[in-house]
């Protein structure tokens, strides 16, 4: 697809990055994206995901410096399912296990995450981060 034609949908649709309502009421986004009737790929949902989860992964960096870097494979893999699930206001409230992460201690930071009324909230995927 050339970039004139790119530019030329831009220019006759708008580029939103947020949903909106189109004039025939549909909820859209991006270039004219109709999410009702069209919706979108499995492989845009895909590449969406991919870019969420380098976003939680910067985050954590950020968070946790080198050490990150540093964690078994599994423990960042539940970091990243619960920052990805709480966002980084709602996974920074995680206090005490975030201190534990730091210290390198798993089992603490895990009995954290069970008090917390995160743990009742969303069920299997709690206990399986567990």
């Amino acid at each position: 697809m050339s970039d004139k034609l790119v530019d030329q949908l831009i220019k006759h649709e708008g580029l939103k990055l947020k949903p909106y309502h189109c004039p025939a009421g549909k909820l859209t986004i991006g270039v004219g994206r109709n999410l009702e009737d069209k919706g979108i790929s499995q492989k845009e949902a895909v590449f969406l995901l991919k870019n969420d989860i380098d976003e939680c992964v910067a985050d954590l960096e950020g968070l946790f410096k080198e050490k990150f870097d540093s964690f078994p494979e599994k423990v960042k893999m539940v970091l990243i399912d619960m920052r990805f699930n709480l966002c980084a206001t709602g996974f920074r409230s995680f206090r005490k296990m975030i201190k534990a992460v730091e210290e390198s201690d798993f089992d603490k930071a895990s009995k954290e995450m069970k008090d917390s009324n995160w743990y009742s909230q969303v069920g299997k995927r709690a206990e399986t981060l567990v």
